[in-house]
């Protein structure tokens, strides 16, 4: 690992560094001030999604949803849950296939809800279905 991390700001979508040493410390952006990590999922549109996946230097990992959709509803809670328990080593983010449309075909989605996990700006592994807050932190740790 080295010596910082970069870091987008869930607020202001703003990169910081952030000393590695220093990422499970209560860290504030430098631009915004808001905390970087407040254990709860980040919500991605088409404008910051990009900026997300491929600027942060933890893994991002993505619930693809639609407010239609009632296993996604289902599973809201849990995806929150997933958050408290698996921040501040991964991003945990929300994108709403209805308002980013153009998105979820460039992804392939077909099925919602679906989890996709991004490394570096590239998508390593997805899993499509409802999980319980277990089930995702299960299936992220592994696949991360």
């Amino acid at each position: 690992m080295s010596d910082s991390l970069h870091i987008v700001c869930p607020h202001c979508d703003s990169v910081n560094r952030v000393p590695a040493v220093k990422l499970h410390d209560r860290s504030t952006c430098g631009k915004c001030k808001q905390n970087l990590f407040d254990a709860h999922p980040v919500e991605l549109d088409s404008n910051n999604f990009t900026q997300h996946i491929s600027r942060n230097d933890i893994p991002v990992l993505v619930d693809f949803w639609a407010p239609w959709c009632g296993p996604c509803r289902m599973m809201a809670p849990a995806f929150v849950q997933a958050a408290e328990q698996l921040e501040p080593g991964m991003r945990l983010a929300k994108l709403n296939t209805e308002e980013a449309q153009e998105l979820a075909s460039r992804y392939n989605i077909r099925s919602i809800p679906t989890l996709a996990l991004f490394v570096g700006g590239r998508e390593i592994a997805r899993q499509a279905g409802a999980m319980d807050v277990n089930g995702i932190v299960r299936w992220a740790r592994s696949k991360s």
